[in-house]
């Protein structure tokens, strides 16, 4: 029997409940930190991550003001809801960050990863791997007598579902970059 005397129809909640509610979902974010371009701040930035313990999915830092001398770090990673908060907390702290946007919260944003497949094969698997390169929109960058190097950009979904089809027609490399990610225009 509870300790507490409750009539049907009443709740145990208090108003005073001040425990947190942590969750341990996994969840997966993008976040776009603005930096000053100057040595060592990207170094700055992941050992953040390196020395908590954070893994990093997906990187991919470019210049995007080149007067103002400043760099925009796309970083995939993570965490529970409570990590990634600490995430973003610490890493508004660092001095040459500027601004931190979570883009996986904002609002919607587009994403666009770049590949490129080198495929193995003779005969017919060449033919059916030019077919499938077409069809994905994928351009064909090197070609031999026995290899293709595709390059593709898209989703990560969209490259994923193109190296599951080219596998068994003689993929033999993959060279997949980080995520790049803007927020979607009005």
């Amino acid at each position: 029997m509870s300790a507490l005397k409750l009539k049907k129809g009443s709740t145990s909640h208090s108003a005073y409940n001040l425990r947190p509610n942590f969750s341990d979902v996994i969840e997966r974010h993008t976040l776009a930190v603005l930096v000053e371009n100057e040595p060592g701040v990207l170094a700055r930035v992941i050992g953040l991550f390196s020395g908590r313990g954070y893994n990093i999915d997906s990187l991919t830092v470019a210049e995007v003001d080149h007067t103002g001398h400043r760099s925009r770090i796309t970083i995939v990673t993570s965490g529970t809801p409570q990590v990634i908060e600490q995430i973003k907390a610490q890493l508004g702290r660092i001095v040459p960050v500027h601004e931190v946007h979570d883009l996986t919260v904002e609002g919607p944003s587009v994403e666009r990863e770049l590949a490129m497949f080198k495929v193995t094969g003779t005969g017919d698997k060449r033919v059916e791997a030019l077919r499938l390169a077409d069809i994905f929109r994928a351009n064909v960058v090197d070609s031999t007598l026995e290899t293709f190097v595709f390059e593709i950009t898209g989703a990560p979904d969209k490259i994923d579902a193109f190296a599951d089809l080219m596998r068994p027609l003689g993929l033999s490399d993959v060279a997949r970059t980080g995520v790049a990610a803007l927020p979607r225009g009005d």
